[in-house]
């Protein structure tokens, strides 16, 4: 099989930049990656990126970069819209049909909770009545009845907080850099029981973007290609329990996260044992509790005890959202799955700074979407 690197990266910082378009931070990332690759807009022969800005549509990069008449296609998987668009930037090099190209998220997200008409998802209106469409209701819903089953503690979901707002504090491009302990994090106001204020990610303005290429051309763009050895998504299955789905089964079926995050594993040829760092979604601090047992890293209740032990924080065993998650960096929604890959990246060259793990040669990205999607990565050196 053809093997893909990642010879380029690029971000727009994720925040507020009233004065901008989402289309400006694109751009932005575009070139950052160019110049991180040393490479042209012309070497580059297709996209794949995703937007919620300007009604899902990509292309007014073009005429800011170049109308060269590439393949540019437009992705839309929620918030897994930067997982899916590397995984197809990923299955055009490995199918041959291309040699460079280029993967792309995205945002200018106004203030708020996300939220959603119910008919632009094909649901009845009762479904927003009954105060289910706002993700700060379904994500808290779901962490509590997961701690319920699961014997997790509130204490867990602040130590989480902790970590990332930490983490945070040693990112340069963190939009929250202010470390928080624990404490603070669980008394923050209550948003939606058990989640606070400081357990939640906060929608935001941003872009990333990645520079891929047949691995053995690499050489032509960069001395430390980071190879692309596993891109999955996957979505879920009857009866599950995901964003904007109101019900669920009992027993409910595997999430979408373990579907992909299996796949990716065996693709790659390791497994979670095999793994320097891990990058998951933490759209809230009980998404990060539930999505470490359902990639592999550890099974349903064990969370509790390896939060509180110190091992999902830097120089543990598995260090979790090294660069502080989308809790301390915001969410541009299509933008957020390559913001891990650009994080990943840093750590296996050896460029992560003061949050920089110690011989980092494996890196997992895992992001979740609505209506019930995942994308999973993994990166080696």
């Amino acid at each position: 099989m053809t093997e893909v690197a990642i010879v380029g990266i690029g971000i727009q910082p994720f925040g507020r930049y009233p004065d901008k378009m989402g289309v400006d931070h694109g751009v932005t990332a575009i070139r950052a990656a160019l110049k991180d690759a040393g490479a042209e807009w012309s070497d580059i022969q297709f996209a794949f990126g995703g937007t919620r800005s300007g009604g899902n549509n990509t292309d007014p990069i073009l005429p800011r970069m170049g109308l060269s008449g590439i393949q540019l296609t437009n992705v839309a998987n929620g918030c897994a819209t930067g997982g899916a668009s590397m995984a197809s930037a990923y299955n055009a090099i490995v199918s041959g049909q291309y040699e460079v190209g280029l993967a792309l998220g995205f945002e200018k997200y106004p203030r708020g909770a996300l939220a959603a008409l119910p008919e632009n998802w094909a649901l009845p209106s009762w479904v927003g009545t009954a105060g289910m469409m706002p993700t700060t209701q379904y994500f808290a819903m779901k962490a509590k009845r997961y701690m319920h089953e699961h014997g997790i503690s509130p204490r867990t979901l602040a130590l989480v907080g902790e970590k990332a707002f930490g983490n945070g504090s040693l990112n340069p491009i963190a939009w929250r850099r202010q470390a928080l302990s624990a404490d603070e994090v669980a008394n923050s106001p209550m948003v939606s029981d058990p989640l606070t204020k400081y357990m939640f990610c906060n929608p935001s303005d941003g872009g990333a973007a990645m520079i891929l290429c047949r691995a053995d051309l690499a050489h032509r763009f960069t001395n430390k290609p980071i190879y692309l050895r596993a891109a999955t998504v996957r979505s879920r299955l009857y009866g599950s329990f995901d964003v904007f789905g109101p019900s669920c089964v009992v027993p409910p079926p595997e999430p979408p996260s373990a579907i992909a995050a299996r796949a990716a594993f065996e693709m790659a040829g390791i497994g979670p044992k095999d793994l320097s760092l891990a990058q998951l979604q933490d759209t809230e601090a009980g998404a990060e509790v539930i999505h470490m047992a359902e990639v592999g890293l550890c099974a349903d209740g064990e969370q509790e005890q390896l939060i509180h032990s110190g091992a999902t924080r830097l120089g543990g065993s598995i260090p979790v959202n090294t660069d502080g998650g989308c809790m301390a960096n915001g969410e541009p929604v299509a933008a957020s799955g390559l913001r891990q890959i650009y994080e990943s990246v840093l750590q296996l060259r050896g460029a992560a700074g003061q949050r920089q793990v110690e011989g980092a040669k494996v890196a997992f990205t895992q992001v979740y979407g609505a209506p019930g999607i995942s994308g999973c990565t993994i990166l080696t050196v």
